[in-house]
This record gives C-alpha cells, structure tokens and sequence, in this order.
C-alpha cells in the first residue's frame, strides 16, 4: 500500500531512528505509556512532516498507541528515502521520495489522506488544505489534527476567522516547549548546520543579514553572532526590530541590506521577501537561503525569470548570474535550508516538539466532544505544555522549588 523509492534501504533508516530514539526520553515515555493504554486504538491518523529520523520516531509511538499510520513528507527535499523504508519495514504505510517534482508530491499527500484519517498531523496546512479543497467529503470523519509550524498557524488562524475550518486544530507551535526551543534553539542550530556543511565556507567575519526577528529569526541571529558574523536584521514589526536593535544588531530594509550581505537567511513565513530589487542590490557571490516553510521566501521564480545563466555551482547550490555580471548563490532550491540541505533540528529539541503533538493528539481524542464551535483553533492546554517541560528538567537531571501552601496563599491574595 505505501508508494517509496526502495523498501532495501530500510536498515540505514532504522539505525538513524535508533540513534535519535535514544536521545529522545520524552517520547521514550511517552511510547510506554501509549503502548499501555493505546488511546489510539482504532483511528486512523494521517502525518505530514519532514519524514527524517525524528519524525519517523513519532510515528512509531504513535502506531504504539494503537494508531494505524498513514505517513507522507511535507517538503520535497526533506524526505529520506532510507528512513521511509524503515517504516514500511515496521508496518506502516508511508507515500514519500526526496526530490518529487510537484505531481508526486500532490498524488502522496492525497494518498495519505485517502485512508478517510480521524487525526491529522501537519506541519504547513497541506493536509487541512487539501481537505477542505479537494476532499471534503473526509471531514465528518476528522476528529482534529495539530499543527506544528508557524507558517501552518498562519493558514490556520486567516480559516477560522473566515469560518472555514471545519474540525478544530491545535496550536501546537504556540505551546511554549515548542516555539521558545525549537524555533529558536532548534532552527539557529540546525539553520547553520546545513548552510556550513553545503557551503564549506567561514562565516567569522561576514556580513549575515536574517530577515524576521521571530522565535526562528531570534535563534538564526544569535548563532549567526556566536560563529563571529556582524549580523543585519530587517523587519516590519517595528517592536522586533527594536528588540533586534537592543540584542545587539543592526536594523535596516532589505533593499539596503542587500548591498553589504554576504549571507542571507529568510526566516518569515512571507513570500517575495527577497526579490528583484533586492537580487540587483546583492555583492558578486552572495549566498541565499530560507528557513521558512515554503520556496517563496527567497522568490526563486523571479530569479529564475532575470538570471542570464545558471549553473550547479556546488551539490545543493545553484549559481544565477543576472545581467549586472554578478552571480547569486541559493542553497536547497530555496527551499528549508535546514532539512532541504541538512538533518533538521537536533534530537534533543524535537524530543520536546513531539511530546507536544504527541500529547495534544491524545487530547483531541480525550476530548472530542468538547472542541469546537465558535473557535476551531486550539490552544495547547498549559498542563501539557509543563507535563513536557518538567519531564525535561527531570531527564536532565534538574529541579525546581515548588510553592509551599503559605506561598500560595500569598499569591492568591488581594
């Protein structure tokens, strides 16, 4: 039933999942409690994430929970085909390659979404999307799905204030044990460990320019600083801006920064944020990249359009050289630098993202009758999202104070 490059490859695959399993205690847990109680027994749940290692291990604690799992990728370049096998080995039913061109990538979410899912996890709306615009036939089936990006919220949020989700959705990356951690500290390391290991190139010394001052932006600004970069930031919410400029930064517009970049990493959510006028603007040999969850960011279309030539300048690197004489670099495509030309966030944080969705697919389900109405968009409850950052401190080996009853008492005063 799945539809992959090579079920061979399956031992590679099962070894990486192995490997982060065991720098995964959070979803360690969570898989023995699943195993035991299997709140999923019976439901059909359809995934659509970055099919690596890590997410691979969600799926299997999910499928432990008595889920029957329907998996599929949500970027064309982030897929491994090694770790889809080892899936399939395990049971599951997975539709995803690296490297579909747009009709493959179509057809394996429609699969996936064809088994009728009463779950959805998704990570940049394709799945709620196609549902509510091709297949809406599927929705009484839905009970809910969980979001895990901020380019998904997005999608999300502008549905329900049109009224036009039909089936509630939780927020996972809003939790705090999502978005302070993995935006920040996940995507500024792992940003940086694509760009590096495709570029072999110093950054000590460069000008840096990131675009956005989120939780991603904040995270790419900071190890940008960390690995000696004179970092530029541009915005257009004039409080992160002030924010950057207090952390340290220089803030300016893209058509400005354009000139002195040597590196650029899109971290938005917002398409055309590097365009023409800022192509033009660009020193000979600067390097682009994005970190949001769509190929618009850097406006590759556009680039395409003006360059004279292009080339494959380096494996993961197109050359585009535009009629002024000077060449542009894009890593991935454009497409996420961190999974397109990397592993994707490290272990360790994504220990905590998945005990978020894993948790918050466990609520939907407890909660069925529940959600809805007014509102379809679900806030992750705050006692998971101290569930999950508790058993972090515990699986590092810290404590806390807690408040004693006259503390309490205090608090709770007038």
């Amino acid at each position: 039933m799945s539809e992959i490059r090579d079920v061979n490859l399956w031992e590679s695959g099962a070894r990486k999942i192995e490997w982060v399993k065991r720098n995964m205690p959070l979803l360690n847990g969570i898989e023995k409690e699943f195993a035991a109680e299997k709140p999923f027994k019976g439901l059909k749940v359809a995934l659509s994430v970055h099919l690596e290692a890590k997410t691979a291990y969600l799926c299997k604690v999910l499928a432990a929970g008595g889920a029957e799992m329907y998996v599929t990728g949500s970027n064309p370049l982030s897929t491994q085909d090694d770790v889809a096998a080892a899936l399939v080995h395990d049971g599951l039913n997975v539709f995803a390659w690296y490297d579909s061109n747009e009709e493959e990538y179509h057809r394996h979410i429609s699969k996936v979404i064809d088994c009728a899912p009463n779950i959805i996890i998704d990570d940049g709306g394709d799945l709620v999307n196609l549902i509510h615009n091709e297949r809406t036939d599927l929705i009484p089936n839905v009970i809910g799905g969980c979001e895990e990006t901020t380019t998904g919220i997005i999608r999300l949020l502008a549905m329900d204030k049109a009224k036009a989700l039909k089936f509630p959705m939780v927020l996972v990356n809003d939790a705090d044990c999502k978005h302070l951690f993995d935006n920040r500290y996940g995507t500024g390391q792992s940003v940086w460990d694509g760009i590096n290991r495709t570029t072999n190139l110093i950054v000590a010394g460069k000008n840096v320019v990131v675009a956005g001052y989120g939780w991603c932006g904040k995270g790419v600004a900071m190890r940008a600083k960390g690995l000696g970069a004179d970092v530029i930031v541009t915005e257009i919410d004039p409080i992160k801006a002030m924010e950057a400029v207090m952390d340290g930064f220089k803030v300016m517009p893209m058509r400005e920064a354009a000139k002195t970049g040597d590196f650029f990493v899109t971290v938005t959510g917002c398409a055309d944020v590097i365009g023409e006028e800022a192509f033009n603007n660009m020193k000979d040999g600067a390097i682009c990249c994005n970190a949001g969850h769509f190929d618009v960011e850097v406006n590759m279309a556009k680039l395409r359009e003006i360059a004279v030539d292009s080339y494959a300048a380096r494996n993961n690197i197109m050359g585009y050289k535009l009629k002024n004489g000077k060449t542009v670099f894009v890593i991935a495509e454009g497409r996420l630098v961190n999974l397109a030309a990397g592993d994707g966030h490290p272990a360790e944080i994504m220990d905590m993202s998945f005990a978020i969705q894993a948790l918050s697919a466990e609520y939907l389900v407890k909660n069925k009758d529940k959600l809805g109405g007014e509102h379809m968009t679900v806030n992750v409850p705050k006692e998971i999202d101290r569930k999950v950052a508790e058993r972090k401190l515990n699986a590092w080996g810290f404590e806390i104070d807690r408040l004693t009853p006259e503390q309490e008492k205090y608090l709770g005063s007038v």
